[in-house]
């Protein structure tokens, strides 16, 4: 099964309905993958439905799918969210493309005072099309059936705010918790991972007066690209998804 593609607009069928793929995601699924009749394949609308079968017709602008399995996921509990910072030279884009193939239920763009990336006038909406599309990317490899949501860009006085709200785990390499010593409970789990020049002591106070904890992932100190997908797969085995 080599091919899955997205359709948002799929509402649930049952096996033996038919599927019909068009726009862009047909186009390059007949025109670049080639794609063929008696193929088999997923389609998914990145809610939970999953639906397998074999395309009875493909032309350039659609094909037509012949359901014979399927399979709806509930949406993951508690949920994990990964607050990223903004930072150069694509680091917080490849963070987000892991974290997304690692099982992250959100990301949340983080204005960090060491950000030295800014997304200000009409670069907030073009950095959160560019994230979006990368995570929509991400979940199609990663075959998931949830496709991650992409949050508006935060400031650290909104992330204080959220943190009232779940348990913010804030990686901090001085931290004197560690990671893989957390004790889940059934929140909701806001990571937060900050920008190459790391966080300002002035956020962490910000963060913890929130309610937000510190907490480290081992005696070194990871690229923001790195820390984020490390910290997920700890949290993943410790919440019993892995």
């Amino acid at each position: 099964m080599a091919h899955f593609y997205l359709s948002e607009d799929q509402p649930p069928v049952e096996p033996g309905a038919r599927i019909t793929v068009s726009g862009p995601e047909a186009r390059h699924a007949v025109t670049v993958s080639r794609v063929a009749v008696g193929e088999r394949i997923t389609v998914g609308n990145g809610s939970g439905f999953v639906a397998s079968g074999v395309i009875v017709s493909a032309e350039p602008t659609q094909f037509v799918v012949e359901v014979d399995e399927v399979v709806t996921t509930p949406a993951a509990s508690p949920a994990i969210w990964l607050a990223q910072a903004l930072a150069k030279g694509d680091r917080d884009e490849y963070a987000v493309q892991q974290a997304t193939e690692l099982g992250v239920d959100g990301v949340i763009p983080w204005s960090a005072q060491r950000s030295i990336v800014k997304w200000e006038g009409a670069k907030v909406r073009k950095g959160h099309e560019r994230w979006s599309a990368i995570v929509r990317e991400a979940t199609k490899q990663s075959v998931r059936p949830w496709i991650p949501e992409v949050a508006d860009l935060a400031s650290t006085q909104v992330l204080a705010t959220l943190a009232a709200e779940t348990r913010m785990l804030v990686l901090e390499p001085t931290a004197e918790l560690a990671l893989s010593a957390l004790e889940p409970d059934d929140r909701d789990i806001v990571l937060v991972v900050g920008p190459e020049g790391g966080i300002v002591p002035a956020e962490l106070s910000r963060l913890q007066a929130g309610g937000a904890e510190l907490v480290r992932l081992g005696d070194t100190v990871l690229r923001t690209s790195t820390a984020g997908p490390a910290a997920l797969a700890v949290l993943s085995a410790k919440l019993g998804r892995w």
